[in-house]
């Protein structure tokens, strides 16, 4: 995927949840849009390198959008959490996710279950259909090349998992997919001390048959470029 032009800055603070000030290359002060709902948990150091993207669209009140991060432990996090669907969706029509190859054809925003909720995608296949759910991950750890998922409190989480679950247990395939946009991880666990219930979730769906997959993106500021590119091992506690 290619991102908008970016432009390097460094973080002066996050607040309100979506917003952020940046010190721009030049020496002047932006407020941007900060396109994550979590906690960003390492993700937001004090003057931390940022890069993000301009925007000159008039009814927007803010014109720039944060993209990148240098993380806490010095690892590169894409935090638009809005491009996780996008580089799942890349990664699934060039067959990177192997375990989803070989579709006939991919549906967005889907419903689907009891609890009004919307898969992230179906696929088609000749016999049968697929809902795939996606999660972006951004919480690492200084003594760990495991990352961690959630870096909050998601009861919208909880709620994916149950309805992944039931269709699971009707026998039709549900699959969960890790999107991490985070550098230097070979891992991902699932972060029982910040979110106990969605733990519990995720293991009693991994019972019941939802798959788990994880896939690590490449991330370069530089040519603004990023991509998921292999599997990672999935810890299930």
């Amino acid at each position: 995927m290619q991102l908008p032009p970016l432009e390097e800055g460094r973080l002066v603070k996050r607040y309100k949840r979506f917003f952020a000030d940046v010190i721009c290359a030049d020496g002047s002060e932006l407020t941007i849009h900060c396109p994550n709902t979590g906690s960003m948990l390492n993700c937001m150091p004090a003057n931390a390198r940022v890069w993000f993207s301009r925007n000159d669209d008039p009814k927007r009140k803010l014109k720039g959008t944060w993209e990148l991060v240098e993380t806490a432990h010095g690892r590169l996090a894409c935090v638009n959490t809005g491009r996780a669907n996008a580089l799942v969706e890349e990664a699934l029509r060039n067959g990177v996710i192997t375990e989803l190859q070989g579709f006939d054809q991919l549906k967005r925003e889907v419903k689907y279950g009891d609890e009004n909720s919307r898969a992230d995608f179906r696929l088609s296949f000749a016999q049968q259909a697929v809902y795939v759910e996606v999660k972006s991950v951004t919480l690492g750890f200084a003594d760990s090349t495991t990352a961690a998922f959630p870096d909050a409190v998601t009861s919208r989480g909880a709620r994916h998992l149950r309805e992944l679950m039931a269709l699971a247990q009707a026998g039709e395939p549900a699959v969960l997919i890790y999107c991490v946009n985070l550098s230097g991880i070979d891992s991902v666990r699932v972060a029982q001390e910040i979110d106990q219930l969605y733990a519990q979730a995720l293991t009693e769906a991994a019972k019941a048959g939802v798959q788990i997959l994880a896939y690590a993106a490449d991330i370069d500021p530089h040519n603004g470029r990023i991509a998921l590119s292999h599997p990672l091992k999935v810890i299930l506690e």
